[in-house]
């Protein structure tokens, strides 16, 4: 398991696609972080806050992830490396988790340098460490679960097709969906009670209660539920092809 885990890593860091992906996440974050004159600037904004990169980082994420996980499965399906893979002595869950945490140790790779943006604000801080680094670090654990949600989902979408583009389109849809449909139909078509029911069953209900600094049991238990089940899901994927 840990050889696949490590294959999976070179394979991405090897290729230039890799590089591609974390640089335009770097770089759109720093570009309406610091360059870009809108809502989201720090230097415009007058207070030394990360809210920003926490409200956009989400956003990058939807495409980012699905970039990075679009070949897990999907590439060994097209090149007929799958079935050699699953001859090995590793179950399929095995293979899968491999897979899944290379795949979240990317998102940690492509997170660490958004770390200057906080030493960033930190020195700008009137006086000098004047910012809430409670919900600074709660956001980056939220937002840390948020990607290895994202990441499961990938990784589930990889195993329906051998196209990577299809594979990608897949779990953008359904990353997007549940981390902003819920709030769509809480927004305009239900209210209330119900309403605020049916916004807890999306991702970005518990990603920003994280956010506030507030690591909620029910937050972790959530995030850890929907990766539960979509590896269960690309288990049962993968699993269908001996049916």
């Amino acid at each position: 398991m840990f050889t696949l885990f490590k294959k999976e890593i070179n394979g991405f860091l090897n290729s230039l696609i890799g590089y591609i992906v974390m640089i335009v996440f770097l770089l759109m974050t720093g570009l309406f972080l610091w360059v870009f004159p809108l809502e989201f600037n720090i230097l415009d904004f007058g207070f030394a806050s990360l809210d920003g990169l926490f409200i956009l980082a989400p956003f990058v994420f939807l495409f980012l992830i699905p970039a990075i996980t679009m070949r897990s499965f999907a590439d060994e399906k097209k090149s007929g490396t799958l079935e050699l893979l699953m001859t090995q002595p590793l179950t399929d869950l095995q293979v899968i988790m491999a897979k899944y945490f290379a795949g979240i140790v990317l998102v940690i790779i492509s997170l660490l340098p958004t770390l200057v943006y906080y030493g960033s604000v930190y020195l700008l801080g009137l006086p000098v460490g004047n910012l809430d680094s409670g919900s600074i670090w709660g956001s980056y654990l939220g937002l840390l679960f948020l990607g290895a949600s994202f990441v499961s989902i990938g990784i589930f979408a990889s195993s329906l097709t051998d196209n990577q583009i299809v594979s990608f389109i897949i779990a953008v849809f359904i990353c997007f969906f549940l981390y902003m449909g819920f709030e769509f139909i809480y927004n305009f078509i239900v209210s209330g009670k119900t309403g605020l029911i049916i916004q807890s069953l999306g991702l970005n209900a518990h990603y920003s209660s994280m956010s506030r600094g507030v690591i909620d049991s029910r937050d972790l238990i959530y995030f850890l539920s929907v990766t539960g089940l979509f590896v269960l899901l690309t288990k049962l994927s993968l699993e269908s092809r001996k049916w």
